[in-house]
């Protein structure tokens, strides 16, 4: 039997259910028999929200007055407690939480666009709790300023029905980090030309360093999708805190696991996982980008070791990192060296004076007789391969990450012109203003599905380099265009760091540029449709 308790806003003013959280402290309702279904609305027009005890008798639930600091001490005396990030909608009481051991109860209330309390949605986080069997659709989630969910993400085409229950669970962690922790300071980041170091031990105890590497060196050991979808929540935040993700664990993690020794990995891969060693990778170099087969820097045979002379450029995390993966040719063949920061010849000063990822650190990597010993040279990194190889890995993550800015900028875009009057009615319900939303909005799901089946071909062992350059090649680009629409529609307003979209865009100009230019990519494509090569 099913007991439903509807909540509509005729009881937005009383507490969640005291007689279910009372019953499931005293172990009567085991949690994993709470389940959720929203329905269509009651009589008075307002979405519900039910819950249903399966397997009780049905019964009665108590109602408790709403809570406030003044219940803390009955809320305590009951192994409960209240979460005080209270936002204030309308007069009304906002994403307060119930936690009940490890059952989070979010109360949260949103409201309509009419601007009244017309919505009530009870434990929106219930499935990231339990077993995920029942969960909220984003299309359910209305928008509001403190509602259910601060971001909701484009889902038209129900890319969630194709996400396994961790891969959705990853990526939700990961959207509330971003919207906790990292959307309050990122604009005095980028103003400032700071990288938000202090958000490292945080990432590191998400897993989100190397997330898709094993779990013997201290990785989460992700499938390639979550690890795209943990790339997609921090690029939405900022393409500098995504690039710090990515190069530390795409070009400095995967390297040393690819390539390395077994003795390498254990030595460098924990510490590297749990943010204690920070790393960068150096292959660009002042005249040769998009040809890193013509790179200069060389590394001489010494007694004991490798001596490296060479100057690269570009260098994300440069300037902080512990270690280098520097790719230096050895009597004319590439190869792989970690090189330790602190050794004496090596110097890593930061570009500054840029006007993109200005909240990321950017630098020169300057190699003047610098002793690397046999023990950190990548044994197995021999030839051009393998950069490229890590190239790839990064470009993945990059095709994942683009979809976060473009959902971003058109989110803001959406909400600004649903509230910008101008001649006496919303800017949105301009013809025009519409025909750039659909554009966006259908670029924004066509990347999806490319991204989605570029990562579940990645997991099969079936995906192709090229196939990564046509997702990054197109990705990053509809990102930027998503961007620069959304600063038309914005007018004035849309340069300011009052919204997001100018400096995503100013971010995603540098993202169009690295790990292979869009013009690069495109000859990659064009030599896999022709098997002939145009840039040689």
């Amino acid at each position: 039997m099913v007991a439903d308790i509807c909540l509509t806003r005729d009881v937005i003013n009383n507490s969640i259910l005291h007689g279910v959280i009372k019953k499931a402290i005293n172990g009567e309702i085991p949690t994993k028999n709470i389940r959720l279904r929203v329905g269509e609305g009651n009589t008075g027009g307002a979405p519900s929200v039910h819950v249903g005890i399966v397997g009780s008798k049905r019964c009665h639930f108590e109602r408790m007055a709403a809570m406030n600091h003044e219940h803390d001490a009955e809320l305590r005396a009951n192994r409960l407690r209240v979460r005080k990030n209270f936002h204030d909608v309308g007069g009304w009481g906002a994403c307060r939480d119930v936690v009940v051991g490890g059952l989070d109860l979010h109360h949260h209330i949103a409201h309509a666009a009419s601007h009244e309390i017309s919505f009530m949605a009870l434990l929106a986080q219930l499935a990231d709790d339990l077993d995920r069997g029942i969960r909220f659709h984003p299309a359910m989630i209305p928008s509001s300023l403190g509602g259910v969910m601060a971001f909701r993400g484009v889902d038209f085409y129900r890319i969630d029905d194709l996400l396994s229950d961790e891969e959705r669970l990853v990526r939700d962690t990961v959207r509330r980090f971003v919207d906790d922790r990292v959307i309050p300071s990122i604009d005095k980041h980028f103003e400032e030309g700071t990288f938000p170091s202090d958000l490292i031990p945080e990432m590191a105890a998400l897993g989100l360093f190397g997330a898709n590497l094993p779990e013997k060196y201290g990785c989460a050991n992700m499938n390639n999708v979550a690890y795209g979808l943990i790339m997609q929540e921090l690029e939405r935040g900022d393409s500098g805190l995504r690039s710090f993700a990515s190069v530390q664990g795409a070009l400095v993690m995967f390297p040393i696991h690819e390539f390395g020794s077994e003795q390498q990995k254990d030595r460098w891969l924990p510490v590297l996982a749990k943010g204690e060693t920070i790393g960068c990778f150096g292959l660009t170099e002042p005249d040769h980008g998009s040809d890193p087969g013509g790179m200069e820097t060389r590394a001489d045979r010494a007694p004991g070791g490798w001596v490296l002379n060479g100057t690269k450029r570009w260098i994300t995390n440069g300037s902080v990192a512990d270690i280098a993966i520097v790719w230096a040719k050895a009597d004319g063949e590439i190869r792989g060296f970690v090189v330790e920061t602190g050794s004496k010849g090596f110097q890593a000063p930061e570009i500054k004076k840029k006007l993109s990822l200005r909240a990321s650190v950017t630098s020169d990597l300057i190699m003047d007789e610098v002793f690397v010993p046999d023990d950190n040279v990548l044994p197995k990194a021999q030839g051009l391969r393998a950069p490229l190889k890590c190239l790839d890995q990064a470009r993945f993550g990059i095709a994942w990450g683009a979809l976060g800015a473009a959902m971003a900028v058109y989110e803001c875009a959406v909400d600004y012109t649903k509230g910008r009057t101008q001649f006496g009615q919303p800017i949105a319900s301009f013809q025009l203003v519409q025909e750039k939303l659909a554009e966006v909005f259908t670029e924004i799901t066509k990347a999806q599905l490319l991204a989605w089946r570029l990562g579940r071909l990645k997991d099969e062992g079936k995906q192709q380099f090229a196939q990564t350059s046509m997702a990054k090649r197109n990705n990053v680009w509809i990102a930027l265009e998503a961007a620069r629409t959304a600063r038309d529609l914005m007018g004035a307003n849309g340069i300011t760091l009052e919204y997001p979209v100018f400096r995503h865009m100013c971010n995603l100009e540098s993202v169009y540029t690295y790990e292979g230019t869009h013009n690069i990519h495109t000859l990659i494509l064009g030599e896999h449709i022709t098997g002939l090569q145009a840039y040689k």
